[in-house]
């Protein structure tokens, strides 16, 4: 669970973080700002966020193969 948690921090401080700098840089529409903040953190997420991604696609895969036990 924690790649899961990790990942999912990782995204939405990123976010938080696009949100701020384009509101410093002069954008004050806000549904223009969070348009543009989602897009441009997830472009970025996609770069900077490879590793974090690839164990989270690990962890689930994992959980998924995994056998689930027989109720008799």
């Amino acid at each position: 669970m924690r790649p899961v948690l990790l990942y999912t921090a990782s995204r939405l401080a990123l976010f938080l973080v696009t949100l701020g700098v384009l509101f410093l840089l002069g954008l004050q529409n806000p549904i223009a700002l969070i348009a543009a903040s989602f897009l441009i953190s997830g472009i970025a997420s996609y770069v900077l966020l490879s590793k974090q991604r690839d164990a989270v696609s690990e962890r689930l895969s994992d959980r998924i193969d995994r056998p689930k036990p027989q109720d008799d």
